[in-house]
């Protein structure tokens, strides 16, 4: 789960540089994140980084339920950052 965690955070912090420069728009990331996590709490969020989780949960590998898994360990894990 560790492993899972930081590979996200990897992806996250890779994806931050292209958020700026990303044409998706935070409504539209925001629809993707909700397509696959109805209902999450992406209010802590900001638009780079829900444009960089977007991104992640459209590149990760596997099914639905590791897509799922992944973006809701990075969510959380960027809420806690913020948090602090």
């Amino acid at each position: 789960m560790k492993t899972l965690i930081a590979s996200a955070l990897i992806a996250s912090a890779a994806l931050t540089g292209a958020a700026s420069a990303a044409s998706t728009t935070a409504a539209n990331a925001t629809n993707v994140i909700e397509s696959a996590l109805p209902g999450a709490d992406l209010s802590a969020l900001s638009t780079e980084q829900l444009v960089a989780v977007a991104g992640t949960l459209q590149n990760t590998d596997g099914g639905a339920a590791k897509k799922a898994g992944v973006t809701r360990a990075l969510i959380k894990s960027l809420q806690f950052k913020a948090e602090q």
